[in-house]
């Protein structure tokens, strides 16, 4: 018989944002990302995989009152809401990466300083 091996979890796209986010959050907070994977209860490569992954934007749940408005079009609405949070995940993604080389970088001083 085979060894038993762990099941693999496929984490929906809203545990993934949510996640991210708050592996963003532990970012700003200095924590390493071995401490920052630990406390989601994935692995590094995972997390890595997450932070490199195109954007997908996420649906939107919340109901404007320009959403009831019958002369409005909803689908060009849709395409711009998708836009913006394409656009925003980018924009979060590259702060994450630079908040990710500023630790980095900190840590590389901080080592130097107690070596010399």
């Amino acid at each position: 018989m085979q060894a038993s091996v762990a099941k693999r979890k496929r984490h929906t796209r809203l545990e993934i944002a949510t996640k991210l986010a708050q592996a963003n959050e532990l970012a700003t907070q200095g924590k390493l990302q071995s401490e920052i994977a630990r406390t989601l209860g994935v692995s590094v490569m995972t997390l890595h995989r997450w932070h490199k992954a195109p954007p997908r934007p996420q649906p939107v749940s919340v109901v404007t009152p320009e959403a009831k408005e019958p002369h409005r079009t909803r689908g060009a609405d849709d395409d711009r809401i998708a836009e913006l949070q394409l656009e925003n995940s980018r924009l979060r993604r590259l702060v994450t990466n630079l908040l990710l080389e500023k630790i980095k970088l900190e840590e590389a001083a901080q080592s130097q300083r107690s070596v010399a």
